[in-house]
């Protein structure tokens, strides 16, 4: 199929309060998206640690971070400086910082090393990103914390903005504030919140979900996942479990997953 004939990717953001679980939480994502060998998903890490290559299993060789730091060089050196020579050069290097496996690719933003704003080499990267997104049928971003440093570094453009929050009120919060600044940072299609590692349906019926949040539900705290976790496994491992499956009815609930395919 012609790209002008494809239909756009679904662009995923993941966004709150550091420590909730979005990491585990988009590697579980990027498992159910991809376990149809025929959607092509990227998953793009734009937290600095880089967590969700292991909760992939992706060994990470470069990251765009390191593409931007070394054309940052060539210009400073004047080794660089044609726009055309830039463009071509910033496409190849970021098509090998791609990591491939099966149906998954994954690119890492990486954490700038180097001073200074670079405004069209940021500019080109964030163009070469959105580009390369147009071959898959999903994208989904681990966010850093809240979407300006997406919007910033990756993409302007997320269709599916996920908000995720523990039981803390301060993580509710987080995701309160991120939701408000995202309602006129962003043009997304559907926002909705997932509440991740609850112990029990009656944790979260004690909850107080701020009103202008869409639940879409929530997911129980699971040893498995946590296991895999802490020993650096990939997440793409595990078979169904009541996480799994509590995240493919959240998925369902924004309407990127048919529950119908279980059958």
């Amino acid at each position: 199929m012609h790209n002008s004939q494809k239909k756009k990717a679904s662009v995923l953001a993941l966004c709150g309060k550091g420590g909730v679980g979005k990491t585990s939480l988009s590697a579980t994502i990027v498992k159910i998206l991809s376990s149809d060998p025929n959607n092509k998903v990227l998953a793009i890490d734009a937290d600095p640690a880089v967590g969700l290559s292991t909760a992939l299993g992706v060994c990470v060789t470069k990251t765009v971070d390191d593409v931007r730091n070394e054309l940052i060089q060539r210009v400073e050196s004047g080794k660089t400086t044609d726009k055309a020579e830039m463009l071509s050069m910033l496409d190849y290097e970021m098509f090998s910082a791609l990591e491939e496996k099966k149906n998954i690719a994954f690119l890492a933003i990486g954490r700038p090393e180097m001073e200074g704003c670079y405004c069209q080499v940021n500019h080109i990267l964030k163009d070469l990103i959105a580009s390369m997104a147009d071959n898959f049928d999903y994208v989904v971003i681990d966010g850093e914390a809240g979407i300006e440093q997406v919007n910033r570094r990756v993409m302007t453009k997320v269709s599916h903005l996920i908000l995720v929050s523990d039981a803390s009120a301060k993580g509710l919060n987080v995701v309160k504030t991120i939701k408000k600044v995202s309602d006129t940072a962003i043009d997304f299609e559907k926002a909705g919140l997932i509440l991740n590692r609850l112990r029990n349906q009656d944790e979260y019926e004690k909850l107080v979900i701020p009103a202008e949040l869409d639940c879409l539900g929530w997911v129980p705290e699971d040893d498995t996942i946590r296991s895999y976790d802490i020993a650096g496994k990939s997440i793409l491992e595990i078979n169904d479990n009541p996480a799994i499956k509590s995240v493919k009815n959240c998925l369902s609930e924004m309407g990127l997953y048919r529950i119908s395919h279980e059958n």
